[in-house]
C-alpha cells in the first residue's frame, strides 16, 4: 500500500512527538526527584528515641539503623512528595502460629510528637507498659489509631477527643478504664470504633455518646460489661444513620437494647447480641431493618418464636438463635422467614425447645448452606424433599427425636458436614451416601440404624476426614484388601460388628488421630503394622473386645498418645514403659502380669489417669511416683501386689482418687500421704494393712468423700480427727480389729448430718466397691447420692451414742458384729432417710424405741442376736420384715415374731373349758367384766345425752348458738 504524507500531517506528527518527549522528560525528572526524597533527620531521630524505650528480644527493629533511610525501615512509610513519616505499623501478629518473633515491650516515648504528619499508628498486640499517653491526642493528622491488645492500663486520656480527623479507633482488649465517653462525641469523622473487652460498667451514658457519632459505620463493644440501661427512656439525637455493623455481644443488656437499635440506625447490616441475657419474646422492632443481612441473638433467654416482623428481612443471609428458650412450632417460625427464602444462607436454631415435625417449608430456602437444629423437641421422619437444598454444605440435626429411615441425599452434592447422631433413626444406611463426593464429616452415631456397610457406601468419599457410626447395630463387610478412597482423622465404630478380625484397611489410614472400636466383636490380635500408625494417634479405644497378645513398647515409637483404653480384653505379658507424653492409660480387666518396674524406666509427667486394676500384676509397688506428679486418678486394685505402700505416693499432690484395694499390701500407711490434700476417694480395702488408723487423715485430707479401709488389720480406736472430714459421704472401717467407743463427734461430718455442698458431677472416675444392703456391689455415678457408715465386725463397745441420731442424711448404717451395750437411742426415728440398718450381733438391750415406726424408707433391717425385749413397735415398715431380722432376742414379742406379748390373749376368744377350776374362774371373771362394761356404757350414754341435749332444751341462748354453729359447718361443707 502507498502512503501519501502532506506537510500538515508532518506538522501534526511532530507536535505529538514533542508532547510525548516533554511528558517523558518531566516524568523522569519527577522520578529522579522522588527517588532522592529521604526521611527528615528530625523524624528519624524521633523514631530512634522511640526505639530506645522498647525491649526488642526478637530484633524486630533490626532495620532501624541511623545510617539508613528511615523510610526504608520495617513498619515505616513516608510521603513520596515531602518525605514526612506518615505511617508507623508495628502490629504483632499473635494469630500466626509460624511467627517465631516475640512482641515488643517497654514504653511509648513522647518523641513520636515529632511525627507531625503521622496519619496511621498501629502498635497492636505488643506488651507496652502504663497508660495510653496523653500526647497521642496531639497527633492532629492521625486518621487511624490501633492500640488493641497492647497491655495498656489506666484511664483513657480525654485528649483523644482532639483527633478530629480520626476515622478508625481500636482500643480493644486492654485494661484501660472509663469514667465517661464525653471525649468520644467529638470524633465527628469516626467510622470504625472497637473497644471490645474494655470495662464499661461505670459508663451509664454510653448510648448518648455513640448516638453523637454521625459518620460511624461499625461499632464493636462486645464483652464490655455494658450496664443494663433502660434505653427506651432515653432521648436520642438520631444522627448515626450510617451505622451498619453493631456488635454488642456478651454484655449485661436487656431487650430494651433492641428498641435503641431501631432508633439509632435504619442502615444496619449486622447485629450481634450473643450472650446478652435478653429475655422474653423477641419484640417487633425489625420491621424497618430492611438492610439487615446478619443477626446473632444466640445464648440468651428469648421465648416464643420468630416474630412476624422478620417477614420484612428480605436480605437476611445469616440468623443465629442458638441456645434460647424458643418453643414455637418450628413450621410457624420458619414461615416468618419466608421473605428471605432466596437469600438465607445460614440458619442456626440449636438448643431451643422447638417442636413438631421437620418443617416442609424449610426446603424452599434454596440458598441455604448451613442448617443447625440440634437439641430440640422435634420428632417424626426426615423429609424426602431434602434434595431441594442443593447448596447445603452443613446439616446438623443432633439430639432430637427424628425417626424412620434416612432420606436420599443424592442431590446434596455440596454437602460437607452431616451430623445426625442421637436420634431414633432406623433402617439401613442408603448406598447413595457414597456419592457425596464433598463430604468431610459424617456422624450417624447413637441411633438404631442396621444393615451391612460395604465399599459402595464409601465409594466416592475421597474427602472424608471424620466418620462416626458408633452405637448402631451395623455390620461391616469390607474386603481385607480394600483400599479406602479417604484418609480419616477420626474414626469411631464402637458397638458395631467390626470383627472378628482386626480390620486391615485401618492400616491404610496414615492420618488417624482418634480410633474408637470399643465392643466391636474383635477377637484376634492387633497387627504389628497397626502400631506403626501410633506416631499420629492421640486417642485409642479398643476396650470391651477379646483382643489378645502383647502390648508393644510404644515409648520407642515416638508416639503422641493422649489416651489408650484397652479395658476388658485379653492382653497379657509384662507392661512395657509408657510413652512420655501420655495422659490417660486404662488397661484394667486384662491378663497383664509381672511387676510394675517398667514405670520407673520412663517419666510421664503429664499422666493424668492410670488404671491397671483387675490384672495379674504382682510384686511390690514401685517407689518412683515422683515421676508422675500430674496423676489425678490411680487404680491398682484387684491385683497381687505385696509389700508396703510406698512413701513416694505422697508426692502425688494432685491425686484425687487412690484405689489400691484387694491386694496383699501390708504395714502401716506412710505419713507422706497427708500431702495428698486433694484426695476425694481413698479405697485401701481387702489388704493386710495394720497399725492405728492415722490421726492425720482428718486435718490433712479435708476434701475426702470416701474412706474405705475395710478388711484389713487396723487396730486401736477410731481417731476423733475423722470427725473433721466435713464432706465425707462414705466411711467403711468394717472387718478390722478396731476397739473402743463410737465417737460422739460424728455429727460434725456435715455431709452426713445436714445439707452439704453439691458434689461435682465428675467426682467419680470409674467405680467404688461398697457393701450396700448386705451385698457387695460397685457404685459409679450414683455414689455421690450415697451417705453410709459401716464399722461392722470390729471390737467396738459401750453405748451407741445419742448423737448418732443427728446424722439426718444417713442412708445406710452398719454397726453389726461388735460389742455395743446399753439401750438404743430413743429418737432413732430422726434418721428418716435410712434405707439400710444393721445392728445385729451386739449386746444391745431394752426396748426398740417407738420412733422406729418413723423409718418409712427402711428396706433392710437386722436387729438379730441382741438382748432386746418388749413389743416390736407397730408401723407400716417393721411388720413387713422377715422374722429373722429380730431373731435371737429372747425378750422380743409381737409381729412379725410368732411369740405374742403378755396381755395379747385378752383380745382373743375365751378358751373352751376343760373342767379345770382355773378356767372356770377365768370364765366368771370375763363374764363379770363384760356385764360391768355394758352397764357402764349404758349409764354413760344416758348421762351424756341429757347433759348436752337437756341443756339445749332448757336454755334458749345455748340452743340458738348451737344451731348457728351447725349452719356454719353446713356452709363450709357446701
Amino acid at each position: 500500500m502507498l502512503f501519501t504524507i502532506t506537510s500538515g500531517t508532518i506538522s501534526s506528527t511532530f507536535a505529538v512527538l514533542f508532547v510525548l518527549l516533554t511528558t517523558s522528560a518531566i516524568c523522569c525528572v519527577s522520578a529522579g526527584i522522588s527517588s532522592n526524597i529521604r526521611c527528615l533527620e528530625t523524624e528519624k531521630n524521633a523514631l530512634l528515641q522511640f526505639k530506645q524505650g522498647l525491649v526488642d528480644n526478637s530484633n524486630v527493629l533490626g532495620s532501624w539503623e541511623s545510617k539508613k533511610d528511615c523510610c526504608q525501615w520495617r513498619g515505616i512509610a513516608c510521603s513520596n512528595q515531602t518525605g514526612h513519616v506518615t505511617m508507623l505499623d508495628l502490629y504483632y501478629n499473635s494469630s500466626d502460629i509460624y511467627n517465631l518473633e516475640t512482641p515488643l515491650s517497654g514504653v511509648i516515648a513522647p518523641s513520636l510528637l515529632e511525627l507531625r504528619y503521622l496519619n496511621y499508628l498501629d502498635l497492636s498486640f505488643n506488651n507496652f507498659e502504663g497508660k495510653i499517653p496523653d500526647f497521642i491526642g496531639s497527633l492532629s493528622q492521625l486518621k487511624q489509631l490501633k492500640l488493641a491488645g497492647a497491655s495498656l492500663s489506666g484511664p483513657v486520656p480525654p485528649q483523644l477527643g482532639n483527633l478530629s480527623h480520626l476515622y478508625t479507633l481500636d482500643l480493644a482488649h486492654n485494661f484501660v478504664t472509663f469514667e465517661n465517653l464525653e471525649w468520644l462525641s467529638h470524633l465527628s469523622s469516626l467510622r470504625y470504633l472497637n473497644m471490645s473487652s474494655l470495662n464499661f460498667s461505670k459508663v451509664v451514658n454510653w448510648p448518648h455518646s455513640i448516638s453523637k457519632l454521625p459518620s460511624l459505620v461499625e461499632l464493636q463493644l462486645s464483652s464490655c460489661s455494658l450496664p443494663n440501661v433502660d434505653l427506651r427512656s432515653l432521648s436520642f439525637v438520631n444522627s448515626s444513620t450510617s451505622l451498619e455493623v453493631l456488635e454488642l455481644s456478651d454484655n449485661f443488656l436487656n431487650s430494651s437494647i433492641l428498641y435503641w437499635m431501631a432508633d439509632i440506625s435504619t442502615s444496619l447490616v449486622h447485629i450481634g447480641l450473643m450472650g446478652d441475657r435478653l429475655q422474653g419474646l423477641i419484640p417487633d422492632v425489625f420491621s424497618n431493618m430492611v438492610s439487615l443481612t446478619s443477626l446473632d441473638l444466640s445464648y440468651n433467654q428469648l421465648e416464643g418464636g420468630i416474630p412476624k416482623s422478620f417477614r420484612n428481612l428480605c436480605r437476611l443471609e445469616s440468623l443465629n438463635l442458638w441456645e434460647n428458650k424458643l418453643s414455637d412450632k418450628l413450621q410457624d417460625s420458619i414461615e416468618n422467614l419466608s421473605c428471605a427464602q432466596d437469600t438465607l444462607e445460614s440458619l442456626k436454631l440449636s438448643g431451643n425447645p422447638f417442636w413438631g415435625p421437620f418443617p416442609d417449608n424449610l426446603t424452599r430456602f434454596s440458598s441455604l448452606k448451613e442448617l443447625y437444629i440440634d437439641g430440640t423437641n422435634m420428632s417424626g421422619p426426615l423429609p424426602k424433599s431434602f434434595q431441594e437444598l442443593y447448596q447445603l454444605r452443613s446439616l446438623s440435626l443432633v439430639l432430637n427425636q427424628f425417626s424412620g429411615p434416612l432420606p436420599d441425599f443424592t442431590g446434596l452434592s455440596s454437602l460437607r458436614q452431616l451430623f445426625l447422631s442421637r436420634n431414633q433413626l432406623t433402617g439401613s444406611l442408603p448406598e447413595s451416601i457414597g456419592q457425596l463426593s464433598s463430604l468431610e464429616f459424617l456422624d450417624i452415631s447413637v441411633n438404631s440404624l442396621n444393615g451391612v456397610l460395604t465399599e459402595v457406601h464409601f465409594l466416592n468419599l475421597s474427602r472424608l476426614q471424620f466418620l462416626d457410626v458408633s452405637y448402631n447395630p451395623l455390620s461391616f463387610n469390607l474386603s481385607p484388601y480394600w483400599n479406602p478412597p479417604f484418609q480419616l482423622h477420626i474414626l469411631d465404630m464402637s458397638s458395631c460388628n467390626v470383627g472378628p478380625e482386626f480390620p486391615k484397611w485401618i492400616q491404610t489410614q496414615r492420618k488417624l488421630t482418634a480410633l474408637g472400636m470399643s465392643n466391636a466383636g474383635i477377637s484376634g490380635s492387633v497387627p504389628n503394622e497397626f502400631w506403626d500408625l501410633s506416631s499420629n494417634l492421640l486417642d485409642l479405644n479398643l476396650s470391651m473386645n477379646q483382643i489378645h497378645g502383647k502390648f508393644p513398647n510404644l515409648s520407642s515409637k515416638n508416639c503422641t498418645f493422649f489416651t489408650i483404653d484397652l479395658t476388658s480384653n485379653q492382653f497379657s505379658g509384662p507392661l512395657p514403659p509408657f510413652p512420655s507424653n501420655i495422659s490417660n492409660v486404662f488397661l484394667s480387666k486384662n491378663m497383664f502380669s509381672g511387676s510394675l518396674s517398667s514405670l520407673c524406666a520412663t517419666q510421664a509427667p503429664e499422666l493424668y489417669n492410670l488404671d491397671l486394676s483387675e490384672n495379674l500384676l504382682s510384686g511390690e509397688l514401685p517407689d518412683c511416683w515422683m515421676q508422675y506428679q500430674a496423676l489425678h486418678s490411680l487404680n491398682l486394685a484387684k491385683n497381687n501386689f505385696s509389700g508396703k505402700v510406698p512413701s513416694s505416693l505422697g508426692q502425688l499432690t494432685y491425686v484425687v482418687l487412690l484405689r489400691l484395694h484387694d491386694n496383699n499390701l501390708s504395714g502401716e500407711l506412710p505419713p507422706s500421704l497427708k500431702n495428698c490434700t486433694e484426695l476425694r476417694v481413698v479405697d485401701l480395702g481387702a489388704n493386710k494393712l495394720s497399725g492405728n488408723i492415722p490421726a492425720w487423715i482428718g486435718p490433712s485430707l479435708t476434701n475426702l468423700l470416701v474412706l474405705r479401709l475395710r478388711s484389713n488389720e487396723f487396730y486401736g480406736s477410731i481417731p476423733l480427727s475423722l470427725c473433721s472430714l466435713p464432706a465425707l459421704h462414705v466411711l467403711d472401717l468394717s472387718q478390722n480389729n478396731i476397739s473402743g467407743a463410737l465417737p460422739h463427734c460424728l455429727p460434725n461430718i456435715t455431709a452426713l448430718s445436714s445439707v452439704s455442698p453439691k458434689v461435682e458431677e465428675n467426682w467419680i472416675l470409674g467405680f467404688v466397691q461398697l457393701v450396700w444392703k448386705g451385698i457387695e456391689i460397685e457404685f459409679g455415678e450414683n455414689l455421690k447420692h450415697l451417705r453410709s457408715i459401716d464399722i461392722s465386725n470390729n471390737n467396738l463397745n459401750g453405748d451407741i451414742p445419742q448423737s448418732i441420731t443427728s446424722l439426718l442424711k444417713l442412708i445406710s448404717l452398719n454397726l453389726s458384729g461388735n460389742s455395743f451395750t446399753g439401750v438404743l437411742p430413743s429418737n432413732f426415728g430422726q434418721l428418716e432417710m435410712l434405707e439400710s440398718l444393721d445392728l445385729s450381733r451386739n449386746q444391745i438391750s431394752g426396748r426398740i424405741p417407738p420412733s422406729f415406726s418413723s423409718l418409712h424408707y427402711l428396706s433392710v433391717l437386722d436387729l438379730s442376736h441382741n438382748n432386746l425385749s418388749g413389743r416390736i413397735p407397730l408401723s407400716t415398715q417393721l411388720q413387713t420384715f422377715n422374722a429373722s431380722a429380730f431373731m435371737g432376742n429372747l425378750g422380743l414379742c409381737g409381729p412379725p415374731l410368732t411369740p405374742e406379748c403378755p396381755g395379747d390373749e385378752a383380745t382373743q376368744d375365751p378358751a373352751v373349758p376343760n373342767g379345770d377350776g382355773g378356767d372356770k374362774t377365768k370364765q366368771e371373771d370375763d363374764g363379770l367384766i363384760s356385764f360391768g362394761f355394758y352397764v357402764s356404757m349404758v349409764l354413760g350414754l344416758i348421762i351424756g345425752f341429757w347433759g348436752v341435749f337437756g341443756t339445749l332444751l332448757l336454755k334458749s341462748s345455748w340452743r340458738y348458738a348451737y344451731f348457728r354453729y351447725l349452719d356454719n359447718i353446713k356452709d363450709r361443707i357446701m
